[in-house]
């Protein structure tokens, strides 16, 4: 995954909670199971996705054997990363065939394991060594498993959408993969995928590389600024769609459009250290993307199903970096959902119908205003985002207003935001603007300023 989302110095709107109705029977949805932290056990979160989900595939960025044995006769499917660092001694023949015997051979068939990605975003790290290595080491490895009767596990690479040339604007029936990459690196790489019936497997985040002035794009939100495709007369309302369709478009000019695709990562982290972060918009998110990987497709690829692994399984507290990176999983540590996308079993969420979002406060005594930390710069920026997008009444706060005395940036501030507040259903992730809200029990109200 990159690490970075774009520098945006615009607020999100976050749209009233509305819902999705998922099949009755979720299938072909993975997650990526990363362990960067103080998690469970390997045996008791296989025990937890086998008994208590409908999680029917992991995605693991190593060859962990505590995992693998974890999984063995769970029936789940268990994708496994050869590290970045060791792709250069794969393209060696006689080394790929150790790598198998060692880290497959001893698990499989009791784990399903069902494919091997060789390196994560290769391309994305710009070391040359690895990049010209990386189809000499998924030969030799996919060589090494029948050579071995192993003819069941497909190995495969995943990618960053940065190897499109991606417009945020343009068509997606015009993407291309970058020139240099096209030819030279990608085509025989999906002549591979073809000869071996691999798939092509991408890693599409609408989080890194959104437009700021259009971010409900980003996460199926209303109202946002769609893309017209001029060429196929398609409509795009969400930028997954769009990463999409580009990606198969790129592939189709290459003549592979027949390779099929598989989702190896796509998010939308529940914290950050801006406000389009929320539990509401992360569900909201993943709900769509579980929608598409069952039978929704895309505008150019309609009612085709997309085998894809969310990430993450966990909130992983032991990564660095900013707050994004602990805050995409579905799970926390104890099992118990950040959020509910429909995935548990046994009447807890799980099944389809209308997984719950965290529910907005219906009773009395909640106010949202400025926290005491929190400068003017920031509460400036919440009272500038509230008032042009955040679909409030700023008036009370004008000149001549009922609420323009004390005429300060911090009360008017706490005006609008708690405004916005009211508005969204009281619901406390409503009042975090990037950590700047804080939400009371005292009406804050004074005089003819009423909250």
């Amino acid at each position: 995954m990159a690490k970075a989302p774009p520098s945006i110095s615009l607020f999100l709107l976050l749209s009233a909670v509305v819902f999705i109705t998922l099949p009755a029977v979720i299938s072909a949805i993975g997650v990526n199971y990363g362990t960067l932290g103080n998690l469970p056990p390997p045996s008791q979160v296989a025990n937890f996705l086998k008994t208590r989900t409908s999680i029917d595939s992991v995605k693991i960025f190593d060859v962990n054997p505590d995992i693998l044995r974890a999984f063995a006769g769970t029936g789940i499917s268990v994708v496994v990363t050869v590290p970045n660092g060791d792709i250069p001694a794969l393209a060696n023949g006689r080394q790929a065939r150790r790598w198998v015997s060692a880290n497959i051979l001893p698990f499989h068939p009791q784990t399903k394991i069902k494919y091997i990605s060789v390196g994560n975003e290769i391309l994305l790290t710009g070391d040359n060594n690895m990049i010209n290595n990386l189809l000499p080491a998924m030969r030799n490895l996919n060589t090494a498993l029948v050579r071995a009767g192993v003819r069941d596990v497909k190995v495969t690479t995943a990618h960053s959408l940065n190897i499109i040339a991606y417009d945020l604007n343009g068509a997606p029936s015009s993407g291309r993969f970058r020139p240099g990459w096209d030819k030279g690196i990608l085509a025989p790489i999906l002549a591979y995928h073809r000869r071996t019936k691999s798939p092509f497997m991408i890693n599409p985040y609408p989080y890194f590389g959104f437009d700021p002035k259009n971010v409900n794009f980003a996460i199926f939100r209303s109202p946002y600024k769609a893309v017209h495709d001029p060429f196929t007369r398609k409509v795009y309302t969400n930028m997954y769609d769009a990463l999409m369709d580009s990606t198969y478009s790129a592939m189709k000019a290459l003549g592979y459009g027949d390779v099929n695709i598989v989702v190896g990562e796509t998010g939308w982290p529940s914290a950050c250290d801006a406000p389009w972060c929320s539990l509401e918009n992360a569900a909201w998110f993943n709900l769509n993307i579980i929608r598409r990987s069952q039978g929704q497709g895309t505008p150019l690829m309609p009612n085709r199903r997309f085998e894809t692994y969310i990430f993450g399984l966990f909130n992983e507290e032991g990564k660095p970096g900013p707050t994004a990176e602990r805050n995409w999983g579905l799970f926390r540590s104890d099992f118990s959902p950040v959020y509910d996308v429909g995935l548990l079993r046994n009447g807890q969420g799980g099944g389809g119908g209308r997984p719950a979002l965290p529910a907005p406060s219906t009773g009395g005594g909640k106010w949202c205003v400025a926290k005491s930390g929190a400068t003017d710069a920031q509460l400036q920026g919440n009272i500038d985002w509230v008032c042009s997008q955040g679909g409030v009444d700023c008036k009370p706060i004008q000149t001549g207003g009922s609420c323009y005395n004390p005429s300060s940036v911090r009360t008017h501030a706490s005006f609008v935001m708690n405004a916005y507040f009211q508005k969204n259903g009281r619901n406390d992730g409503s009042c975090n603007f990037s950590g700047t809200g804080v939400v009371v029990g005292n009406n804050p109200s004074n005089g003819a300023c009423r909250y």
